[in-house]
């Protein structure tokens, strides 16, 4: 096979089993609020079938490509993120999307994507300067600074972290010097603390998870039914579709707390079926990264690592979330819980990686 078998299969196992969880998840909700239980599933089975086009049209195309767009790509999604402030659709208080007719997309879901093309193509241009000189990460400074505050303005808390840190872990897996990140992430960290500390609807929000129980029909009602349904998972689970919780008892029991349903369906078991999994893709994912750069292809390396990353954090923080170690970020969980913008997102993040993949392969032969 041209490509990573093992990861084709891993990912296709993990698609299919997040339609059948956005299934099973959002039946009673779809029905009540427009008369269909197939109305989630069917969306997010398009967007599903989108995504898969889209990976095999990112897996045939050269990653030289991305590397010589990655400077225009930056500019494009800077100019999305102003336009989704001006003509974005507001819900429960974010103006997070665009409304493209048949589905909305979330400009953040691909500033996540571009972060990884660009910082790939800079540090693999810049290499000697980001490990020698500190003025090699000042440079960054001004696009993802702006980058950073037209996120906030939406606002969206949780794409800010991500792209932070992943640019952090690119950085480091790069090799650019501990000492940096003190003079560069403690100040952002700062900021972003004194912007939840100075907002008491912020506040309300981050504290809420340490006590759900304090206000449980109130603050901490979501956290309360996502962990009353990880609990009632036991061992082994409920039984696909007999879900309690799903029935109009959890919020968003099909987007941002599918993990919560899921668990209950399948229980601990299938929680950390679930978690390997994640974990295997992650694996093959740093292993053609470690193959791009044995062969000196350093923009390539990157390219797998920062997906990796990007797709790995994410995964843990929505998990965390579910599990009340997180305040809720609004972060779904890749290719599993629904979300259009997310899954074409990371369908296309994916084929870079199986391009890079088929690369490695094709300069070995």
């Amino acid at each position: 096979m041209p490509v990573d078998p093992w990861l084709v299969g891993a990912l296709l196992t993990l698609m299919g089993l997040g339609l059948t969880m956005v299934l099973s998840a959002s039946t009673a909700y779809a029905e009540r609020l427009y008369g269909s239980p197939w109305h989630f599933f069917i969306r997010q089975a398009f967007a599903m079938a989108l995504g898969l086009g889209l990976m095999a049209a990112a897996a045939v195309t050269p990653t030289e490509i991305w590397y010589r767009w990655r400077g225009r790509l930056l500019l494009g999604t800077l100019l999305l993120l102003v336009a989704v402030l001006i003509v974005g659709r507001e819900v429960n208080g974010a103006t997070r999307w665009i409304s493209l007719g048949i589905m909305n997309f979330q400009p953040a879901e691909l500033a996540k994507l571009v972060t990884v093309i660009f910082m790939a193509g800079y540090l693999a241009r810049h290499l000697q300067t980001v490990r020698e000189k500190f003025t090699g990460m000042l440079r960054l400074a001004l696009p993802f600074g702006l980058m950073a505050f037209l996120l906030l303005q939406e606002p969206d808390y949780g794409s800010t972290f991500v792209i932070m840190a992943v640019l952090t872990a690119m950085l480091l897996i790069a090799g650019a010097p501990w000492r940096y990140f003190v003079l560069t992430v403690l100040p952002m960290a700062t900021v972003l603390v004194l912007l939840v500390v100075m907002s008491p609807y912020r506040m309300a929000r981050v504290t809420s998870f340490l006590d759900p129980w304090a206000d449980p029909f109130g603050k901490g009602y979501q956290l309360v039914q996502a962990l009353i349904a990880l609990g009632s998972g036991g061992l082994t689970g409920v039984g696909l579709g007999r879900s309690v919780q799903k029935l109009l008892y959890l919020p968003d029991a099909h987007t941002d707390f599918l993990f919560s349903i899921y668990g209950e369906e399948f229980g601990f078991v299938g929680v950390v079926l679930l978690a390997g999994l994640y974990l295997f893709i992650l694996w093959r994912v740093f292993a053609i990264g470690r193959a791009a750069l044995v062969r000196d292809r350093l923009f390539q390396a990157q390219l797998a690592f920062g997906v990796g990353v990007w797709f790995m954090l994410q995964a843990l923080i929505n998990m965390g979330v579910n599990l009340g170690l997180f305040p809720t970020k609004g972060l779904t969980l890749p290719f599993f819980s629904y979300g259009g913008s997310s899954v074409l997102i990371f369908a296309i993040a994916f084929g870079i990686v199986l391009r890079v993949d088929w690369e490695n392969r094709h300069e070995a032969d």
